[in-house]
């Protein structure tokens, strides 16, 4: 099966895709496709989910790419990690979350550098996801984006053995180096 490359894409034509092990998402009808992770994003990836799932409520998912979240007929997104109300996704037979996500975190590299901070930030904005969260372990450091009156605005940024401690979607610290210490 061949994706049309000259209309705009929608979720059914991801869906009815072969599986191929790439991660496929769409912004707006426009196919982004992700290669394969390195070590040091998978590593922070994974203790990220940790840290979450470690603090979360009974009433929490904490998921992981490639999960889909449909936030629109021609969107489709995998944040590489994502917290949800187990009821949101229970409601689609556990199979992908249909309503935005309360946290969205994005593990930087190479390759999506860009795209977590222009598009997918945008995306992520005017879907209506209340928290944002993007790690780089480059330096290593979380920034975090709080949605007010529509927009992400900065409410933190920590570096290094710097704490950070969400009170929301529960509590929860966070210090960026700690998420590469298996490296």
């Amino acid at each position: 099966m061949a994706l049309p490359l000259t209309t705009p894409l929608a979720v059914q034509d991801v869906w009815e895709t072969p599986e191929d092990g790439r991660r496929y998402e769409l912004l707006e009808g426009a196919l982004i496709v992700t290669p394969v992770p390195d070590a040091p994003h998978q590593t922070c990836v994974l203790e990220v989910a940790v840290v979450l799932r470690n603090a979360k409520g009974p009433a929490h998912l904490v998921l992981l790419a490639p999960f889909d979240w449909v936030a629109g007929p021609d969107t489709l997104l995998q944040p590489d990690v994502m917290v949800a109300l187990r009821a949101d996704v229970a409601a689609t037979g556990d199979k992908r979350l249909e309503r935005p996500p309360l946290l969205v975190v994005e593990v930087a590299s190479r390759s999506t550098r860009m795209i977590d901070r222009g598009s997918k930030r945008l995306a992520f904005q005017g879907a209506g996801v209340p928290t944002y969260w993007l790690v780089d372990p480059d330096e290593p450091s979380l920034t975090v984006l709080r949605l007010q009156d529509g927009s992400y605005v900065e409410e933190a940024r920590v570096a290094g053995d710097e704490e950070y401690r969400a009170t929301e979607p529960f509590e929860v610290t966070v210090v960026p180096n700690r998420l590469l210490a298996g490296l």
